[in-house]
């Protein structure tokens, strides 16, 4: 966008636009920390001055007043513009601001998406933001050159307050609504005159001059504060947990949705001997988690101990805010589905060389089967190395430190058993190994994993980074590959439990190794259609991680109910996957629910991922994973069900799995493997 002097741009961003850039903080990948009422108010505020340049209102000292009608075309704008034409009484500025600012949140959305379409913003997995790297040329700098939206806005803005040029009027708004925000002071250094100035400006705008009075407006403020008469929060009888079907079958998406209909998205279960935990379940909850949970969430307080059992401090899982977001963006390309499909050949022959070791007649374990076909191909592609002769003992380790240290269904010593301090031992082992082929002479020529970036980022920032958490993250891909392989056993109990749905992906599959090995396009194309939606719905049913954990760091208040500051939280984003009016007949398996028009899993009400800042940042890479072993599977191999008549029944902790009691048999070579 080639930008003027006198502001011309080919495709002119909105008042609103330029705010949410300016408000934008790139470090943290969301807004820079305005409290939830003063933003409210802010956006609504350019909602009203863009009205307002655009002639569709006016405003005095008394009232906002209505101009033209005609809808502008902007889904942020008209639909207020319509609330203002359709009230029979002419109101203040100040009285639209506030009974508007509920509205806020998808008026957020929309400008966001609108930013991300402009590809002036780029959106990251687990609703982070930050600036496209698409430059604009701007003209009206000092020096000609290029420069982001934002700097464009940024240097409109100096220029009015330290220059004492005369502002355009969409700046003054500006100035007034970040400055309400209370944040005017982190973009620019303002010193006592260049502060005297933003105060003059700010006061030359009513609508400006309106949102600075609702935020200060106690009363109409208390709404987004907690509130001394919230509701007390439902408690949970005993009896219920113990009672219920659900909760025996180790089923607990579906025991929080019977919770939530019984006693309210909000509830709380009081265990003997420990703190009450507070749970959130319903797709109410689950947007304010995904939305708005980073402001008065934090995984770190639950799981301190856990990373100190890998003598670590500050691995991914417990970090918060910007550290989270820049941990993220550095990892991104090591989970991205492009560097994964760059690596097929090697994909398929490793998990061809782990399948030539069954045999017909072979009973496998289906858990500890899933595990190690996933491991066998997900360690050589992240950190160049076998680990298979340490992968179980890996994950018994990494389990029982879950149970001891986070579920707490364990007592802490049961992780300092003889057998036990065996396995933490191993962890510095599989460290060493990494390490040890990951030397410039024997990386060279080798594709990019996932170590040499961590080891990249080790050596750039030892803080950020530093050697003592470096055990737990070069492990911690084999820790992973517990994660898939668990899912991977619920996915092939429902497909063989299902010969209607065996029979469909095992024809997908022989299409697709018809010829040899399918190529990226083939493999992740529709010519696996009915395979991706049967993993989709099988995650649905059995997500593996079907809540989170976390403590509440401000005090606020979700569906008129207060969450002190200092209470443990269970986030059960996975309760909605078994209601009725988000997933119509939930207990049926139906994989049609994601195809047009019903595509039920849009939104934050599927969650098998998890939601807001924490969802799993492999997500995409997770579930390429999964097809590429399903269709592997039943391309070469028949199996069956072992005993014949098991009914699924999970186990829930620390994460949901197939019990020990479900076994694979090895019926039948279809296809020979590839030597």
């Amino acid at each position: 966008m080639t930008l003027t002097a006198d502001s011309a741009v080919t495709q002119k961003l909105s008042l609103l636009d330029e705010l949410v850039l300016t408000l934008l903080n790139e470090e943290s990948g969301y807004f820079r920390q305005v409290p939830g009422w003063d933003l409210n108010c802010a956006v609504i505020g350019g909602v009203l001055g863009e009205l307002s340049l655009l002639s569709r209102i006016d405003t005095d000292m008394d009232s906002l007043i209505l101009l033209d009608r005609t809808q502008t075309g902007d889904p942020a704008l008209d639909p207020i513009l319509e609330k203002i034409a359709a009230e029979p009484v002419q109101r203040d500025a100040q009285y639209w601001i506030e009974r508007l600012a509920p509205r806020a949140d998808s008026i957020i959305a929309l400008t966001l998406d609108r930013l991300v379409d402009l590809k002036l913003l780029r959106h990251h997995d687990g609703e982070f933001w930050s600036l496209a790297q698409g430059a604009w040329q701007n003209d009206s700098h000092a020096t000609s050159g290029e420069g982001t939206a934002v700097d464009f806005v940024k240097t409109r803005l100096s220029r009015a307050i330290f220059a004492n040029e005369i502002p355009y009027p969409r700046d003054i708004i500006i100035i007034c609504l970040i400055n309400t925000c209370d944040v005017l002071r982190f973009i620019f250094e303002l010193d006592e005159e260049s502060e005297k100035r933003v105060e003059f400006i700010s006061k030359m705008d009513l609508i400006g001059r309106s949102i600075a009075a609702a935020v200060g407006h106690n009363l109409a403020g208390s709404l987004f504060r907690p509130s001394a008469f919230a509701k007390p929060i439902p408690v949970v009888p005993l009896r219920h947990v113990l009672r219920s079907r659900h909760m025996r079958e180790g089923n607990l998406p579906a025991f929080f949705a019977e919770l939530a209909k019984a006693y309210g998205s909000v509830f709380q279960i009081r265990p003997p001997f420990a703190n009450p935990i507070i749970f959130l379940a319903g797709p109410e909850m689950n947007h304010w988690a995904h939305r708005h949970g980073r402001m008065y969430l934090r995984a770190r307080d639950y799981l301190e101990d856990f990373e100190k059992v890998y003598g670590g401090s500050g691995i991914l899982p417990t970090l918060d805010g910007a550290d989270h977001f820049r941990y993220r963006k550095s990892m991104q390309p090591a989970y991205s589905r492009s560097r994964l499909v760059a690596q097929l050949d090697e994909i398929y022959s490793n998990a061809r060389n782990h399948m030539a070791a069954w045999s017909v007649g072979d009973v496998l374990p289906g858990k500890t089967m899933c595990r190690r076909f996933i491991n066998s191909k997900m360690s050589p592609i992240t950190v160049s190395i076998d680990s298979q002769d340490v992968v179980d003992d890996l994950h018994k380790f990494k389990e029982r430190a879950l149970q001891t240290h986070v579920v707490g269904n364990l007592p802490k010593f049961m992780l300092r058993t003889p057998g036990m301090r065996r396995r933490a031992k191993l962890i510095a082992e599989v460290m060493e190994r990494v390490q040890s082929v990951h030397t410039p002479a024997q990386r060279a020529g080798c594709p990019r994993d996932l170590a040499d970036d961590l080891l990249s980022m080790h050596t750039s920032d030892r803080q950020f980074l530093p050697e003592s958490n470096l055990p737990f993250v070069l492990s911690a891909p084999l820790i992973a590959s517990m994660y898939v392989g668990d899912q991977l056993g619920l996915v092939i109990y429902a497909m063989l439990s299902q010969p209607e749905f065996h029979k469909s992906i095992r024809d997908e599959a022989d299409a697709l190794f018809a010829d040899g090995n399918p190529d990226r396009d083939e493999i992740t194309g529709p010519a696996m259609d009915v395979t991706r939606r049967f993993i989709m719905e099988c995650m649905r049913l059995y997500p593996i991680v079907p809540a989170s954990y976390r403590n509440v760091m401000n005090t606020c208040a979700v569906d008129d109910y207060e969450l002190p500051e200092g209470a443990r939280v269970l986030v059960a984003q996975t309760a909605t996957h078994y209601m009725e009016d988000v997933f119509p007949d939930p207990l049926s398996f139906d994989i049609d629910r994601y195809l047009a028009p019903r595509k039920e899993h849009l939104g934050s009400s599927y969650a098998p991922y998890g939601l807001g800042t924490h969802t799993c940042l492999g997500s995409r890479w997770t579930s390429l994973h999964l097809a590429i072993h399903l269709l592997l599977l039943v391309h070469h191999f028949d199996v069956e069900i072992s005993p014949a008549k098991y009914k699924l029944k999970i186990s829930p902790f620390p994460s949901s799995s197939v019990n020990n009691k479900l076994k694979f048999v090895i019926t039948e070579r279809r296809h020979e493997l590839p030597v």
